[in-house]
């Protein structure tokens, strides 16, 4: 019963020291430089930004297909305005996009009322529609499946319905239908006049079956139904014009050069387009603004003499999401190997409390550690502590006591959160194994109107943005102008905080114990001793990466590696505490104890250390999995992954030359919310990589 109290005073010190907060606002940089940066954020700067843009959906003229984007020239104007320096348009070879000129929807019988116009909205056409002139009765059909089809009889009608437009338009065109008019709606009860950003399929041009698609907002679409309901006979009349046209993909960029041009660079990025119909308020106009006030306000305070210059390059560009993200990526790999991390804005600007969200920062993966999560987790804490009240943060007085708050914004508390990993935006790009520069994401998550016509400048808070704007300028300047003493700052911010990552993964290990039977014991142990295992190496892996910022590699190593020694000694007191309590439990299930002899494939795994060639970044963006998509299906038949979740775009930024395939199937785990990835799967996409000359053991 001893060592069971022991295990538990120590698993409850691990559980302390992972909820413990600070109750006293920290920052990396000096206190006065945070003022400044403060004060100079502008929410309404960045809120103007957003109305300038993005204050209504509206239809694109085709002039600017042939010209460039009116947002395009929008960022280039102010960055000329602000005097920012390397101001620059890439182009890329874009593509074909669909184009709505002009579409209406009247009933004519038996009233006459007009219930859809592109000109008044043009969600309400979905994008792919074909141009059409056709007077026809409306059908209703539910759902829209199939069987919804088929018993509706919908030949030579027009189907309305409460399904996806998508599928319920391939359902009924097969059928005889005219097209469709549709209510769905991601939100309907939250966002009773939301119309879903979408289309039914025709949309980058070229051939097509398409036929035509009307949105109607919920609260429209259901009155329209219960008329169907009634019996009620409707004929409407419906044009639609639209058009395919060329496009280029557009990045602007920008600097503030730095003092040394061999000391790397920091990279601003957020999608300025997702498409070219598409047009959101805070999906992500609301990102390229900030980055866009971020760039004015860094520029200002450094020409005023406010701040210093930094020492690294700090590089901005708005891109089309992930389609002009790559290419640039590609254009530029020389800048690529220089640069250090990527902070990545997408969907910040909402109203947090309006819509109960949270601003999000999502981390790296462990196969891209980097010390940019602790600086951008300072800020946040620092912003979110200073910006609440409490009776531990603000004992014997009212209000905040770090108070970030835009003059015309709200004065809510500041809600967030640090969150895993997660992709689906531009940082995904930067964080690819061809690329390898880790990227952190900035988004405000849940929001209702994402996607949709009511995505509008309205839903957005200077105060939000303000806030943004501090945070990302503030974790760009600490790293660009970071010497050694504020690496070692750095690492230190890394072992604090990873004492907490490694006591999370310490309760989640023996919680995943804790209902292990007789049968499962062996299994269930060594993946949860794994959890503990792979945040010690993520946490060392991590401190490492300060390396880079430090001008004296020398002096520093040795004072790094006092940083990995603590972080070393809080990993081996959580296995202590998880081998204590993991004793007690196999005992309870009649066990001898925890002593396993690692099975022959595990041992084989420990041997096996895969080294990235210099193949992998050689292609840029994804090169390299074109490069295994031409390997002989030999290979595959010699090597089988029969794991369909296994992840692996991480296995392959696990290969780093250190991590063995044991290593990397703990790593892999870790960070799976739920299940394993199957150890011999692990080994046998190693060898693939191997064959595909991206590896080498």
């Amino acid at each position: 019963m001893k060592r069971l109290s022991a295990s538990i005073f120590i698993t409850m010190a691990f559980s302390l020291c992972a909820i413990a907060q600070n109750s006293v606002p920290r920052a990396l940089l000096p206190a006065n430089t945070v003022y400044q940066l403060i004060g100079e954020a502008s929410g309404e700067r960045a809120m103007n930004h957003i109305i300038e843009m993005g204050a209504y959906i509206h239809d694109r003229p085709s002039g600017e297909y042939t010209g460039q984007f009116f947002e395009t020239d929008y960022v280039m104007n102010k960055l000329k305005e602000y005097g920012l320096e390397g101001t620059v348009v890439n182009k890329y070879p874009g593509g074909s996009t669909w184009d709505g000129i002009k579409a209406t929807l009247w009933e004519v019988k038996p009233l006459i009322s007009k219930i859809a116009d592109y000109g008044d909205l043009p969600a309400m056409l979905a994008s792919g529609s074909t141009n059409t002139d056709v007077t026809a009765e409306l059908v209703w059909a539910g759902e829209g499946r199939a069987e919804d089809i088929e018993k509706a009889g919908v030949e030579g009608k027009i189907v309305v319905t409460s399904g996806s437009i998508t599928m319920v338009h391939n359902n009924a065109v097969a059928k005889g239908a005219l097209g469709v008019i549709s209510y769905d709606s991601p939100r309907p009860l939250k966002v009773p006049l939301a119309i879903p950003i979408t289309g039914i399929g025709g949309r980058r041009g070229g051939e097509t079956s398409a036929k035509f698609g009307f949105f109607l907002p919920p609260r429209e679409g259901i009155l329209l139904r219960d008329r169907l309901l009634y019996g009620e006979k409707i004929t409407v009349h419906a044009i639609v014009q639209s058009q395919n046209l060329e496009y280029d993909l557009e990045v602007p960029e920008c600097i503030i050069k730095g003092t040394d041009p061999d000391a790397g660079e920091v990279l601003f990025s957020a999608h300025l387009f997702e498409g070219y119909v598409k047009m959101g308020a805070n999906d992500n106009i609301s990102g390229s603004a900030a980055i866009l006030e971020i760039a004015r306000m860094l520029n200002t305070m450094i020409n005023d003499g406010r701040i210093e210059r930094p020492k690294r390059t700090i590089r901005f560009i708005w891109v089309p999401e992930f389609s002009g993200t790559g290419p640039w990526v590609n254009s530029h790999k020389d800048l690529m190997k220089k640069t250090l991390c990527n902070i990545n804005l997408d969907m910040v600007g909402l109203w947090l409390k309006n819509s109960q969200s949270f601003l999000c920062m999502h981390r790296t993966t462990y196969g891209n550690p980097h010390y940019l999560n602790d600086v951008m987790e300072n800020y946040f804490n620092y912003t979110g502590l200073g910006n609440r009240s409490g009776l531990a943060i603000s004992p014997g007085r009212e209000g905040y006591i770090r108070r970030i708050v835009a003059p015309t914004g709200s004065d809510d508390p500041f809600y967030f959160a640090i969150d895993d990993h997660y992709g689906a935006s531009d940082h995904e790009v930067f964080n690819d194994w061809g690329v390898q520069v880790p990227g952190i994401m900035m988004i405000t998550w849940p929001d209702n109107f994402y996607h949709t016509s009511q995505d509008l400048a309205d839903k957005c808070d200077p105060t939000q943005l303000k806030r943004v704007c501090f945070i990302g300028a503030a974790a760009a300047y600490t790293i660009a102008n970071a010497d050694d003493y504020m690496a070692l700052k750095i690492a230190g911010e890394i072992t604090g905080n990873g004492s907490a990552r490694i006591g999370n993964q310490l309760q989640r290990a023996t919680d995943a114990l804790n209902i292990a039977s007789k049968e499962n014991f062996e299994n269930l142990f060594k993946r949860s001793r794994g959890y503990i295992e792979a945040a010690i190496s993520n946490e060392k892996a991590t401190l490492s990466t300060t390396l880079e910022l430090s001008s004296n590699v020398q002096a520093y190593t040795p004072l790094l590696a006092k940083m990995t020694t603590a972080a070393d000694a809080i990993g081996k007191g959580a296995l202590a505490a998880f081998d204590g309590f993991a004793e007690v439990k196999a005992r309870s299930l009649g066990l001898p104890g925890i002593s396993f002899k690692p099975a022959d494939l595990e041992t084989r795994a420990k041997t096996i250390i895969p080294k990235p060639s210099g193949l992998v970044t050689e292609s840029g963006y994804r090169g390299y999995s074109q490069i295994i998509m031409k390997l002989d299906q030999s290979v595959r038949t010699k090597f089988p992954v029969g794991s369909r979740g296994l992840d692996t775009q991480e296995l392959s930024r696990l290969c780093d030359g250190k991590n063995s395939a044991l290593d990397i199937k703990k790593l892999l785990d870790t960070q799976m919310k739920n299940g394993e990835s199957d150890l011999q799967d692990v080994i046998n996409y190693i060898y693939i990589l191997k064959e595909a000359g991206l590896v080498s053991l």
